[in-house]
C-alpha cells in the first residue's frame, strides 16, 4: 500500500527541514537533533502523565559513569522494572528526547521505567553502548530495594539502534546468567549490521532513513567493520537464539530496516522463542514517534504497552 496520508504529510515536512550541511560534525548533528525534538516532540509524540517520582541516577560503568533516568508509577507496592534504550544510530539521542515516551510506558504499563543514557559513538565505539546498557541493568537490579521497584519482573525495549541494544542485552543476560528478563520489545530493530536484508535496498531513500545515513552511523558505531557479524553487534548472527525472552517486534513497510525485524522474528521463532510481530502498513522508520498525529501509530503504541503490561503483571 502507499504511505498513510498523514505519514506522507509528515515525511514531506521533515524532508523539507534544514538539517544543516552534510559535512556537519557529530556534535552539530546532535544539537540539531535535540533542537528538532524540542520544537517538534510535543507536537508529534503523546506524553504520559507525570510519574509519582522521577530522578536521574549516576550509574557506574567500565571507565566512568552514565545517567539513568528513573520513572516510578503511582501506586503503593513496588512495580516491575522496564529498561528503555533510545534510538539515534548509536550516535544521537538524549534522555529528554524520549521523556514523553517513557512517561507513557510507565503509566500505561504501571511499571518503573529506567531510561539509559548510554555513551555514544564515535567517541565511544562498540562494544561500549551494549556494555553500558547491560551494566545499568545489573546495577538497577542490585539497587532495586532502595530504588523502589520489583527486580524479579523485568522488561526491556528500544527503538532502531536502541532495539539493537535491547536485543543484545537479552543475549548478554542469557550468556552471563542474568538478570532474568521477561519481555523484549523491539521497535524497528537494526539486527543485521551487514545491511544485507532485502529492504535495505528495495525501500527507496526519502522515507526518513536513507542508506547513506545508515552506513555512516554503522561506521561510527563499529569503527572496525570486520566486527559487524559479532552477535553483540548483530544479534541476527548469534549461533543460538534459544532461551531468550519472549519478543514483541514491530517493523514498518517503508523502512529500510523492515526486513531486519521480520528476519529476527523468524529466527527467534525457529529457536523456540515466543514472538509477536507485525509490520505497520504505510508507515516509516520513526512512526513510533508520531503518536499525537497518527491514530494508527497511537493504536500501535497502546497495543505494545498492553503486551508489556501483560508480560510484567502476569
Amino acid at each position: 500500500m502507499p504511505l498513510e496520508p498523514r505519514v506522507a504529510k509528515i515525511v514531506k515536512l521533515m524532508n523539507a527541514l534544514d538539517r544543516g550541511p552534510a559535512e556537519a560534525t557529530m556534535a552539530q548533528r546532535r544539537a540539531s537533533s535535540a533542537a528538532i525534538a524540542r520544537r517538534g516532540g510535543p507536537l508529534v509524540m503523546a506524553r504520559g502523565p507525570a510519574p509519582a517520582q522521577q530522578r536521574d541516577l549516576a550509574v557506574p560503568v567500565d571507565g566512568g559513569q552514565i545517567t539513568v533516568r528513573l520513572y516510578l508509577p503511582h501506586g503503593g507496592r513496588p512495580a516491575p522494572l522496564h529498561v528503555f534504550l533510545h534510538g539515534g544510530g548509536w550516535c544521537l539521542g538524549t534522555l529528554d528526547e524520549r521523556d514523553a515516551r517513557c512517561r507513557m510506558i510507565s503509566s500505561g504499563a504501571n511499571c518503573a521505567v529506567a531510561s539509559v543514557d548510554y555513551r555514544l559513538a564515535p567517541e565511544n565505539a562498540y562494544p561500549t553502548a551494549p556494555e553500558d546498557c547491560y551494566a545499568a541493568l545489573v546495577w538497577l537490579v542490585d539497587h532495586a530495594d532502595e530504588l523502589g521497584f520489583d527486580a524479579t519482573r523485568i522488561g526491556i525495549s528500544g527503538e532502531s539502534a536502541g532495539a539493537n541494544l535491547a536485543a543484545v542485552v537479552c543475549l548478554m543476560a542469557r550468556d552471563r546468567s542474568g538478570p532474568a528478563i521477561r519481555h523484549q520489545w523491539l521497535d524497528v530493530p537494526a539486527v543485521d549490521l551487514t545491511m544485507s536484508q532485502p529492504s535495505v535496498r528495495s525501500v527507496p531513500d526519502g522515507h526518513l532513513l536513507d542508506l547513506d545515513s545508515i552506513l555512516e552511523y554503522r561506521r561510527c558505531y563499529l569503527g572496525d567493520l570486520d566486527r559487524m557479524t559479532e552477535p553483540y553487534a548483530s544479534p541476527l548472527f548469534a549461533a543460538d537464539l534459544s532461551g531468550l525472552p519472549p519478543a514483541w517486534i514491530m517493523s514498518c513497510e517503508f523502512d529500510k530496516l523492515r526486513d531486519d525485524g521480520v528476519a529476527y522474528a523468524a529466527a527467534l521463532t525457529e529457536a523456540g522463542v515466543p514472538v509477536r510481530s507485525e509490520v505497520l502498513p504505510g508507515h516509516v522508520h520513526p512512526s513510533f514517534a508520531f503518536t499525537r498525529l497518527i491514530p494508527s501509530a497511537k493504536a500501535y503504541e497502546h497495543r505494545a504497552i498492553a503486551a508489556l503490561a501483560q508480560a510484567l503483571h502476569t
